[in-house]
C-alpha cells in the first residue's frame, strides 16, 4: 500500500454502518422509505416509475447526505438497477460511441430494449452481472503523443451511467468548490473563470501550474475502494466498483488486468477520479489553505491543477508538501508540466525593477494565461488559444480536407463550417478574437490549397475563395461573457 494516514490527517471519519443495534437512521429511512424489507415487494411500481419518481429518489440521498456529512449509504444498489434507471442511462449514451470488445452499438443493443434492459436488473440484482474487459484505442493529444482510451462494451457503459448517477446524489454534496472537472452543472470554462476572477480579486503574485503524472493509470485500487467506503457502505455497489476497476483491458486480442489505476472512457471513471482527488488533494489542500498567512486560490479540473500564493515561501512550502501529500497515494507531479512562476497585478513591475523579462505564463486547459493590460493600464489576465493545440488542429483539418479533396463542395462546406463553429465554441472568450481570426484565416487558406488541387485548370481565384468562405464559413465573434459576470450568474 502506498503511504498510511496519521492520525491528524482526519478525511472522513467512519461511521458504523446503518444496520443493527446502535446504528444511526437507515438509509431506508433517510432516502424515505420504511424498510429495507419492502424493498422486494415494490418491483412493480419501480417498474413504472416515471421519470419525475427517478429524481425524487435521487432528491433523497442527496438530502440524507446533505443533512449528515459522516453518513454511510448501506442500501443505493436497487436504484441503480432499476430498469427506469437503466433506460434513461442507455438513452443519455453517446449513441455515435464506439463499440466494447462485443461489437455491440447503441443501435443495435436497442433493437430489443426492454428485454435485454428487464434481464440486466435481474442479473444486477441477483449478482450474476460481469464486468467485461475494456477495448484499448488510441487518440492523438495535442503535443503529437497518444492518449490511451478504454471502451466498455454497451451493458457496461448502461450500468455505470446509472450507477454513477446515483452516487453523484452523495459525492456532489462532499466535492468542493474548487473542483470543476466531470461534474454536473460544471464545465472547463467555469474553472477557467475561476482562476482569472481568482488572479484579479485575491492577492496573488505567484502561481503553482501542477500537472499529476499518469493519473488515471497509477490509481491505487486498494486506496481507491477505502475512500468510496467513507461514504458507501452498499457492500454491492462495492463489489461492482472493484469489478470494473479489475476488469482488465484487451489489446491485440489480450487481456491485460491491471492492479493499479482505471481506464479512461467509462462513465465511472471520472467520479471515481475525483473521489480519489477529493480525498488526497481537495480535502488535503483546503486545510493547508486555512493555515496559510497570505491569500491562497486553488482550482482543480481533473489532474490539472492551478493553485495561486501571496508569498513565495509559502508557494514553495506548498509545492514541496503536495509532492510528498501525493507521494503517500502512488501519485506524483509530472515534472516538466509542473512549475512556480511569478505572475498577478504586480509581477510585470517587479520583474521590472529586477531587470528581468515579462512575467512567464501558464497553460490551463488549452489557453495560454498572460500577464496583460487593460486599455487603462490596469492588470488583467489575458487568455489566448495555447499554440500547439492550433498547430494541432490545423494540421488534422489538413489532412481530413486531403481526404474529402473529391467530394462534392456543399458536403465539404457544410464540414468546415462545423469544425470552425465547433472551435469558436470552445475558444471564443473576451480577449481571444485574434486567435480565432487567425484560425478561420487558416482554414480558408487550406481549404483553398485543396480546391486548387483537386482543379488542374487553377480556377479557383483568391477572389472566389473569400466568396466560398463568406458563405459557408461563419465570422470569429466572442460567445463567452466576461469571466466575472459568468460567476456572477
Amino acid at each position: 500500500m502506498n503511504g498510511s494516514w496519521k492520525s491528524d490527517e482526519r478525511i472522513v471519519p467512519r461511521r458504523p454502518a446503518n444496520k443493527g443495534e446502535g446504528a444511526p437512521a437507515s438509509a431506508e429511512r433517510e432516502e424515505g422509505r420504511r424498510s429495507a424489507k419492502g424493498n422486494s415487494q415494490q418491483g412493480p411500481r419501480h417498474r413504472t416509475q416515471s421519470r419525475e419518481d427517478l429524481q425524487e429518489s435521487l432528491e433523497r440521498i442527496r438530502q440524507a447526505a446533505r443533512r449528515d456529512k459522516e453518513q454511510r449509504f448501506t442500501a443505493l444498489w436497487h436504484h441503480v438497477y432499476d430498469p427506469n434507471r437503466l433506460r434513461e442511462a442507455y438513452k443519455a449514451l453517446n449513441r455515435k460511441g464506439a463499440s466494447g470488445i462485443d461489437g455491440e452499438t447503441w443501435g443495435s443493443y436497442g433493437e430489443e430494449l426492454e428485454e435485454r434492459l428487464e434481464d440486466l436488473s435481474a442479473r444486477l440484482q441477483r449478482g450474476a452481472y460481469r464486468a467485461s474487459p475494456v477495448r484499448r484505442v488510441y487518440i492523438p493529444k495535442g503535443d503529437g503523443r497518444q492518449r490511451p482510451i478504454g471502451v466498455p462494451t454497451l451493458e457496461d457503459k448502461v450500468v455505470q451511467r446509472s450507477t454513477v448517477d446515483v452516487l453523484q446524489a452523495v459525492y456532489e454534496e462532499d466535492f468542493v468548490g474548487f473542483s470543476y472537472g466531470y461534474r454536473p452543472g460544471r464545465s472547463q470554462h467555469n474553472g477557467l473563470d475561476a482562476v482569472t476572477v481568482g488572479i484579479k480579486r485575491k492577492k496573488v503574485n505567484w502561481v503553482i501550474d501542477a500537472d499529476i503524472r499518469g493519473f488515471f493509470d497509477a490509481i491505487s485500487h486498494e486506496w481507491m475502494i477505502r475512500f468510496v467506503e467513507h461514504r458507501i457502505g452498499d457492500t454491492r455497489v462495492i463489489r461492482h466498483v472493484k469489478k470494473w476497476l479489475r476488469a482488465g483491458v484487451m489489446e491485440d486480442g489480450e487481456v491485460l488486468r491491471a492492479k493499479e489505476g482505471t481506464p479512461q472512457g467509462g462513465s465511472i471513471s471520472p467520479l471515481l477520479a475525483n473521489i480519489y482527488l477529493h480525498y488526497v488533494f481537495d480535502q488535503w489542500v483546503a486545510a493547508w489553505r486555512r493555515q496559510a498567512r497570505g491569500d491562497v486560490i486553488v482550482v482543480r479540473y481533473a489532474d490539472d491543477i492551478v493553485m495561486g500564493l501571496q508569498y513565495r515561501d509559502e508557494a514553495e512550502r506548498l509545492l514541496k508538501d503536495l509532492v510528498e501529500r501525493l507521494a503517500r497515494f502512488g501519485l506524483e507531479l509530472h515534472p516538466e508540466k509542473t512549475r512556480l512562476i511569478e505572475f498577478g497585478r504586480f509581477a510585470r513591475s517587479n520583474r521590472k525593477k529586477r531587470g528581468q523579462g515579462k512575467p512567464e505564463t501558464f497553460d490551463f486547459l488549452g489557453f495560454t494565461h498572460i500577464c496583460g493590460e487593460t486599455r487603462n493600464g490596469g492588470f488583467k489576465v489575458a487568455r489566448q488559444t495555447i499554440k500547439k493545440r492550433l498547430k494541432a488542429k490545423l494540421k488534422d483539418i489538413k489532412n481530413a480536407l486531403r481526404r474529402r479533396m473529391h467530394r462534392p463542395i456543399p458536403e465539404t462546406a457544410t464540414w468546415v463550417a462545423q469544425v470552425v463553429a465547433g472551435w469558436y465554441r470552445y475558444y471564443a472568450v473576451p480577449g481571444n478574437y485574434r486567435a480565432l481570426r487567425t484560425f478561420r484565416r487558416q482554414v480558408i487558406w487550406l481549404w483553398h490549397r485543396a480546391l486548387k488541387r483537386r482543379s488542374q485548370r487553377h480556377t479557383w481565384t483568391r477572389a472566389r475563395m473569400e466568396e466560398l468562405a463568406a458563405v459557408w464559413i461563419p465570422q470569429p465573434r466572442i460567445l463567452h461573457p466576461y469571466p466575472e459576470l459568468r460567476l456572477r450568474v
